[in-house]
């Protein structure tokens, strides 16, 4: 089942133009950090959810900023939560390689794993929902020791002609991001009603 994700990079998006073409879902940046609330947020959710699309929202981690717990209460009060009307996927925890420093934020896998978990048990929480985790095979096994395949459902970056090795310890994946050309582009692993399932957390 084909998706998008966008950010304010892609701007005004033509949502009846990737529905024309299959997309059934989205996922829009709101947050990053504690400090970054994305201009394009509101238009870009309130825009795939108008043409018919399931959408969720994400949060770019920066775990050497703040604490994970104050970093999922952000997101949340920014747009990140999530509601039980079949249309809303759960938020998404975006933790991947550092674009302002160090690959693993000067943390250790023991404290990455433990940042991860403060994020993902206040979102959990507050919404009765776990985030989905978007990441990469190769950073995830770098830089976290811990495994949250029994509760955070898998969104794995991999741009290739097939998914490849998994990060540490998830049997499947939910999401593959497999390009970003000329955005980025993901595959939800299952049917259209499945998708819902996973929407309406059943």
């Amino acid at each position: 089942m084909p998706g998008i994700d966008v950010s304010g990079h892609q701007g005004t998006v033509n949502w009846r133009h990737w529905w024309d073409r299959g997309v059934r879902f989205a996922y829009v940046k709101a947050t990053e950090g504690t400090g970054y609330t994305s201009p394009d947020f509101a238009h870009q959710y309130n825009g795939s959810h108008g043409v018919g699309m399931i959408r969720g929202a994400y949060h770019f981690a920066l775990p050497d900023r703040s604490s994970g717990a104050a970093q999922a209460n952000y997101f949340i009060d920014h747009g990140g939560g999530w509601s039980p009307d079949g249309r809303t996927l759960p938020g998404a925890l975006d933790v991947e390689y550092n674009p302002y420093g160090p690959d693993c934020y000067g943390k250790s896998p023991r404290r990455m794993t433990a940042w991860i978990k403060s994020f993902s048990d206040t979102y959990h929480a507050r919404t009765g929902r776990y985030p989905v985790i978007y990441t990469s095979t190769h950073w995830w096994n770098k830089c976290v020791s811990g495994d949250f395949s029994s509760t955070s459902p898998l969104w794995v970056a991999r741009y290739a002609d097939h998914i490849g090795e998994l990060p540490h310890d998830w049997g499947f994946h939910t999401f593959w991001q497999y390009t970003s050309k000329p955005l980025d582009k993901n595959f939800f692993n299952g049917s259209y009603e499945g998708l819902k399932r996973l929407a309406k957390g059943k």
